[in-house]
């Protein structure tokens, strides 16, 4: 679903660029109370992950594909603040290195891809968990449900953005309805790989998914005939033991490695035909002002290498390079993020003042 340049005009874009720049700021505090030495290598990890996985285009209807989006993922896994870092971080890689979503309409894909199905997802997420059983099967429905839902829900927005700045002069009607319709289908798409990748995870270290926490059901004892809750345990502030530091290891490096072969070996078998967006855009003519890409040229355009001339291998290297510098710059922003909350925290950042 990235927006090219040319779909939405100048002053849209530029709206949805201040839209875009303040929803960051304020996910960039919000992250800070999210991140911590054991989840900010993880979201630098997530942002790879989702990079690596929108190369896997899937076949949804004639002619048509789909791919991820991956704010619900990122939202379960590592918070929803630090969801929305996560794919405005791959968004900026892919738009930057691969030519694939408008410089100009950064801010709209931002606001439509990060913002909007973060936001949609996370709060279907918790709604369902509250009402659902305490336990892990739980978390894994609801991110099934909350992935599924988060799709169509960019779709309407896209769909809004274009009726306020369309460049040209199609039925919103029309648009609507075929957005929409084969949005549902690619969340089916979206919402299977959330699931099974959330379901992974909580399967082998539960305490590192953020959607998770606080789900553990407490302990009932039997008092005088009735159940109550047992009394909540002290927190033990010894430090994370060695086996965990290393389970904590082997799941980044088992995740990096995943990402790698996606993005470097499986994308080649991704489907060719145009995704969500692509279609609904020629078949309703939204294309037609669509301007070339300012970064047409780069060395990494359309996900492959320059100069190299067997397919397999160009796309295969552009994949590796892509999630390589994803992990690198995102795990930079979130290491950056989680020192700031860690100095912001030390003794002597704050002053008090005596009346």
């Amino acid at each position: 679903m990235h927006v090219p340049d040319g779909f939405i005009n100048a002053p849209t874009s530029a709206a949805a660029g201040v839209v875009a720049a303040g929803a960051l700021a304020v996910s960039l505090r919000g992250a800070r109370r999210e991140l911590d030495e054991r989840t900010a290598p993880l979201a630098g990890l997530v942002a790879a992950f989702i990079f690596a996985v929108q190369m896997l285009n899937f076949p949804v209807a004639a002619g048509t594909s789909g791919h991820l989006l991956g704010g619900a993922l990122a939202a379960i896994l590592v918070g929803p603040y630090t969801g929305v870092l996560c794919v405005s971080v791959v968004l900026l890689m892919q738009g930057i290195l691969f030519a694939d979503g408008g410089l100009t309409a950064l801010g709209v894909n931002i606001t439509d891809m990060a913002i909007t199905t973060t936001v949609v997802a996370y709060a279907v997420f918790r709604g369902l968990v509250k009402v659902l059983p305490r336990r892990r099967r739980s978390v894994t429905v609801a991110s099934f449900a909350a992935a599924l839902l988060s799709v169509p829900a960019a779709a309407v927005v896209f769909t809004l953005i274009y009726a306020i700045g369309g460049t040209t002069d199609v039925s919103i009607g029309k648009v609507a309805t075929a957005m929409i319709g084969v949005h549902v289908l690619i969340g089916i798409g979206e919402a299977a790989i959330t699931a099974l990748t959330v379901g992974a995870v909580i399967a082998v270290r539960p305490d590192l998914v953020y959607g998770a926490r606080g789900l553990e059901q407490r302990l009932k004892l039997r008092v005088n005939g009735e159940l109550v809750d047992a009394p909540a345990a002290e927190p033990a502030p010894a430090p994370v033991p060695a086996a965990a530091r290393s389970s904590h290891r082997k799941l980044w490096i088992t995740g990096l490695v995943a990402s790698l072969i996606l993005a470097g070996f499986v994308s080649f078998y991704a489907s060719a035909s145009p995704d969500g967006l692509e279609k609904v855009a020629h078949d309703q003519g939204i294309d037609q002002k669509e301007k070339p890409h300012a970064n047409a040229d780069s060395p990494l355009a359309d996900y492959g290498v320059k100069d190299i001339s067997d397919a397999r291998l160009s796309g295969g290297l552009a994949g590796v390079i892509g999630v390589g510098v994803t992990v690198v710059v995102g795990s930079t922003v979130f290491w950056v993020v989680r020192r700031r909350r860690t100095d912001s925290d030390a003794p002597g950042s704050s002053v008090s003042q005596a009346a």
